[in-house]
């Protein structure tokens, strides 16, 4: 799928659950589709897109800088237990070097784990889970879930 077919503002429903610094900008249908998920699902208590920082070091320059995450998510399980999550929506050719189809996707890929690294470390930290959605796990079969 090609990263700029779809963007724009996600007009939220149910604005009391969300949390984000500002109105919510998907950029890709992925990512609109993981929006109308967290903002329609009774077990999404909150969510909020984009609105963390996380410094790690650019692989590729050696420098020091700053990684936003797509998502966090704070919801309900079946038991009742209540998690945080911070989501990362990602195309599977982003995210392991078998599944990229090019030079450029696998530059994607190294890059995606650096930021990754510091993401699972940070969550950690912080008492949270760090977990990428792929389309395989937002569309089954072509279908939405």
């Amino acid at each position: 799928m090609s990263r700029n077919y779809a963007q724009g503002k996600f007009q939220i429903r149910n604005p009391q659950k969300y949390i984000g610094p500002r109105q919510p900008t998907y950029r890709s249908g992925w990512e609109f589709a993981f929006m109308q998920f967290c903002d329609n699902n009774p077990s999404i208590l909150q969510w909020s897109s984009e609105g963390i920082n996380i410094p790690y070091r650019n692989p590729f320059t050696n420098k020091q800088t700053i990684y936003v995450p797509d998502f966090l998510i704070i919801y309900i399980d079946k038991n009742q237990q209540k998690h945080a999550e911070v989501i990362e929506v990602k195309p599977s050719t982003e995210t392991t070097m078998e599944s990229a189809r090019s030079t450029r996707d696998r530059a994607y890929v190294a890059l995606n784990h650096a930021k990754w690294q510091a993401a699972a470390a940070w969550c950690k930290h912080n008492g949270l889970k760090f977990r990428i959605v792929t389309e395989n796990e937002i569309f089954h079969q072509g279908k939405k879930r």
